[in-house]
Formats: C-alpha cells, sequence, structure tokens
C-alpha cells in the first residue's frame, strides 16, 4: 500500500504542474486570467470548490493532530501551500501508513 501512497504522491506532483505549465506556455508566462479561468463555468468551478474544501479540511485536521499529538506539520503545509492537496493528502497516507 506504501507503494501506491508513494506513486500518488509522484502524480500529484506531475499531474497539476503540467496543467500549470501548459496554461503558463499559453499565456506568456504570466498568471493573468487564472483565477477568472478557474470559476468560468458551474463544473470548473463545482471541482475547484470541492478541492478547496477538502484542502481546507485537511488543513484543520493537520493542525488538529499538531496540537493533539506533536505531529510535526512542515512538510505536509510545504506540500500543500507549494504543490497541493494532491501531494500532501498522499504524502500524510505514505507516512502514517502502519
Amino acid at each position: 500500500m506504501k507503494k501506491i501512497y508513494l506513486l500518488m504522491c509522484m502524480l500529484g506532483i506531475v499531474f497539476p504542474y503540467y496543467h500549470l505549465i501548459k496554461f503558463l506556455s499559453s499565456n506568456n508566462w504570466a498568471m493573468d486570467g487564472f483565477w477568472t479561468e478557474i470559476f468560468s463555468s458551474h463544473p470548473v468551478s463545482m471541482i475547484s470548490m470541492d478541492l478547496t474544501i477538502a484542502a481546507s479540511s485537511f488543513l484543520i485536521f493537520i493542525i488538529y493532530q499538531f496540537r493533539s499529538k506533536k505531529l510535526n506539520p512542515t512538510k505536509y503545509l510545504i506540500a500543500l501551500f507549494l504543490v497541493g492537496f494532491s501531494l500532501a493528502m498522499p504524502l500524510y497516507l505514505y507516512d502514517n501508513h502502519n
């Protein structure tokens, strides 16, 4: 199971950054229009809101774990804010799989 979590960590880096690079290359390496496109239609908005709520819930969970079990949240916070939920969650599962 840990190998699957590790694979998901790698995919969680590759897929989001692939699409970010494609977006940036088509916009002359500028972020102009990123936020308007992220809410450009109801289906895209639904997915964006779904991931926002999931990532926020994970952030609250990590803070709770830090306070109650003294878990070091640094690498999960870095993963969450520099890459996204697609890396942070599989990384947490990888680290905490028995």
